[in-house]
Protein backbone atom coordinates (compact mmCIF):
# COMPACT_ATOMS: atom_id res chain seq x y z
CA UNK A 1 0.00 0.00 0.00
CA UNK A 2 1.27 3.45 -0.85
CA UNK A 3 0.33 6.59 1.03
CA UNK A 4 1.58 9.98 -0.06
CA UNK A 5 0.46 13.58 0.24
CA UNK A 6 2.99 14.78 -2.33
CA UNK A 7 0.15 16.03 -4.53
CA UNK A 8 -0.54 18.75 -1.94
CA UNK A 9 2.92 20.37 -2.24
CA UNK A 10 1.52 23.25 -4.28
CA UNK A 11 -1.10 23.95 -1.59
CA UNK A 12 1.52 23.96 1.18
CA UNK A 13 3.79 26.20 -0.89
CA UNK A 14 0.90 28.61 -1.42
CA UNK A 15 0.09 28.69 2.31
CA UNK A 16 3.77 29.20 3.13
CA UNK A 17 4.08 32.07 0.65
CA UNK A 18 0.90 33.75 1.93
CA UNK A 19 2.15 33.56 5.51
CA UNK A 20 5.51 35.01 4.51
CA UNK A 21 3.79 37.82 2.61
CA UNK A 22 1.51 38.50 5.59
CA UNK A 23 4.59 38.74 7.81
CA UNK A 24 6.32 41.12 5.37
CA UNK A 25 3.13 43.19 5.09
CA UNK A 26 2.85 43.22 8.87
CA UNK A 27 6.37 44.55 9.24
CA UNK A 28 5.67 47.31 6.72
CA UNK A 29 2.36 48.13 8.41
CA UNK A 30 4.10 48.22 11.80
CA UNK A 31 6.61 50.85 10.64
CA UNK A 32 3.87 52.88 8.92
CA UNK A 33 1.80 52.69 12.09
CA UNK A 34 4.72 53.94 14.18
CA UNK A 35 4.78 57.11 12.03
CA UNK A 36 0.99 57.60 11.84
CA UNK A 37 0.13 56.32 15.35
CA UNK A 38 -3.50 55.39 14.61
CA UNK A 39 -3.74 52.16 16.64
CA UNK A 40 -1.43 53.19 19.46
CA UNK A 41 -0.10 50.38 21.63
CA UNK A 42 -1.49 47.54 19.49
CA UNK A 43 0.69 48.11 16.43
CA UNK A 44 2.97 45.20 17.45
CA UNK A 45 0.12 42.83 16.48
CA UNK A 46 0.93 43.50 12.81
CA UNK A 47 4.10 41.49 13.33
CA UNK A 48 3.10 39.10 16.12
CA UNK A 49 -0.01 37.55 14.51
CA UNK A 50 1.61 36.59 11.15
CA UNK A 51 4.76 35.41 12.96
CA UNK A 52 2.73 33.15 15.25
CA UNK A 53 0.78 31.73 12.30
CA UNK A 54 4.00 31.04 10.40
CA UNK A 55 5.54 29.46 13.50
CA UNK A 56 2.54 27.17 13.95
CA UNK A 57 2.73 26.13 10.29
CA UNK A 58 6.35 25.01 10.77
CA UNK A 59 5.90 23.70 14.34
CA UNK A 60 3.19 21.24 13.33
CA UNK A 61 5.84 19.30 11.46
CA UNK A 62 7.13 18.18 8.13
CA UNK A 63 4.41 18.58 5.53
CA UNK A 64 5.19 15.74 3.12
CA UNK A 65 4.85 12.10 4.24
CA UNK A 66 5.29 9.08 1.99
CA UNK A 67 4.79 5.45 2.94
CA UNK A 68 5.24 2.35 0.80
CA UNK A 69 4.66 -1.19 2.00
CA UNK A 70 4.75 -2.90 -1.40
CA UNK A 71 7.27 -5.69 -1.61
CA UNK A 72 9.35 -7.01 1.27
CA UNK A 73 10.37 -3.65 2.72
CA UNK A 74 8.69 -0.70 4.42
CA UNK A 75 9.67 2.74 3.14
CA UNK A 76 9.05 5.91 5.13
CA UNK A 77 9.89 9.42 3.87
CA UNK A 78 9.10 12.61 5.74
CA UNK A 79 10.23 16.03 4.54
CA UNK A 80 9.45 19.72 4.71
CA UNK A 81 8.46 21.83 1.70
CA UNK A 82 11.29 24.21 2.56
CA UNK A 83 14.38 21.98 2.32
CA UNK A 84 16.70 23.87 4.68
CA UNK A 85 14.31 24.00 7.68
CA UNK A 86 14.29 20.33 8.69
CA UNK A 87 16.48 17.51 7.52
CA UNK A 88 14.37 15.03 5.52
CA UNK A 89 13.84 11.62 7.08
CA UNK A 90 14.07 8.52 4.94
CA UNK A 91 14.03 4.98 6.30
CA UNK A 92 13.75 1.62 4.62
CA UNK A 93 13.78 -1.71 6.43
CA UNK A 94 12.41 -5.24 5.95
CA UNK A 95 8.83 -5.82 7.09
CA UNK A 96 9.86 -8.53 9.54
CA UNK A 97 11.79 -5.96 11.61
CA UNK A 98 8.64 -3.98 12.49
CA UNK A 99 7.77 -4.68 16.14
CA UNK A 100 5.00 -2.16 16.81
CA UNK A 101 3.80 1.34 16.06
CA UNK A 102 1.89 4.09 17.84
CA UNK A 103 0.11 7.18 16.55
CA UNK A 104 0.02 10.12 18.95
CA UNK A 105 -2.68 12.74 18.29
CA UNK A 106 -2.33 16.01 20.20
CA UNK A 107 -4.56 18.93 19.16
CA UNK A 108 -2.87 19.90 15.85
CA UNK A 109 0.16 17.63 16.05
CA UNK A 110 0.14 13.99 14.98
CA UNK A 111 3.18 11.75 15.24
CA UNK A 112 3.88 8.20 14.16
CA UNK A 113 6.30 6.22 16.33
CA UNK A 114 7.58 3.00 14.77
CA UNK A 115 9.50 0.43 16.83
CA UNK A 116 11.95 -1.61 14.75
CA UNK A 117 14.14 -4.51 15.86
CA UNK A 118 17.86 -3.85 15.72
CA UNK A 119 20.85 -6.14 16.16
CA UNK A 120 22.96 -3.71 18.16
CA UNK A 121 20.44 -2.14 20.56
CA UNK A 122 17.56 -4.62 20.47
CA UNK A 123 15.04 -2.09 19.16
CA UNK A 124 14.98 1.41 17.72
CA UNK A 125 12.20 3.99 17.81
CA UNK A 126 11.66 5.98 14.60
CA UNK A 127 9.55 9.16 14.64
CA UNK A 128 7.58 10.63 11.74
CA UNK A 129 5.36 13.69 11.61
CA UNK A 130 1.98 12.94 10.03
CA UNK A 131 0.04 16.08 10.99
CA UNK A 132 -0.72 16.97 7.38
CA UNK A 133 -2.24 13.58 6.46
CA UNK A 134 -6.01 13.34 6.08
CA UNK A 135 -8.09 11.09 8.34
CA UNK A 136 -8.53 8.59 5.51
CA UNK A 137 -4.77 8.47 4.90
CA UNK A 138 -4.13 7.89 8.62
CA UNK A 139 -6.78 5.17 8.67
CA UNK A 140 -5.14 3.47 5.66
CA UNK A 141 -1.71 3.79 7.32
CA UNK A 142 -3.03 2.14 10.50
CA UNK A 143 -4.62 -0.66 8.46
CA UNK A 144 -1.38 -1.38 6.59
CA UNK A 145 0.83 -1.26 9.69
CA UNK A 146 -1.62 -3.42 11.66
CA UNK A 147 -1.46 -6.00 8.88
CA UNK A 148 2.36 -6.10 8.98
CA UNK A 149 2.49 -6.28 12.81
CA UNK A 150 -0.14 -9.05 12.84
CA UNK A 151 1.80 -11.05 10.25
CA UNK A 152 5.04 -10.63 12.23
CA UNK A 153 3.35 -11.72 15.47
CA UNK A 154 1.88 -14.80 13.77
CA UNK A 155 5.32 -15.76 12.44
CA UNK A 156 6.82 -15.37 15.93
CA UNK A 157 4.11 -17.65 17.38
CA UNK A 158 4.82 -20.31 14.77
CA UNK A 159 8.55 -20.32 15.54
CA UNK A 160 8.01 -20.83 19.30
Amino acid sequence: MRISNRSKISIYNFINMMLLLALAGGIIAFFLEERLNVLGDFSFLFIVIPAVMLGVFYFIGRQIFEYDSDGEALNFRNRNIVPFINKPLSDEFPKYKLISYEIIDMFLIKRLYVKVSSKSTGSTMLKYEISYLSKKEIKDLKFSLNKVVKTNNEKKELTK
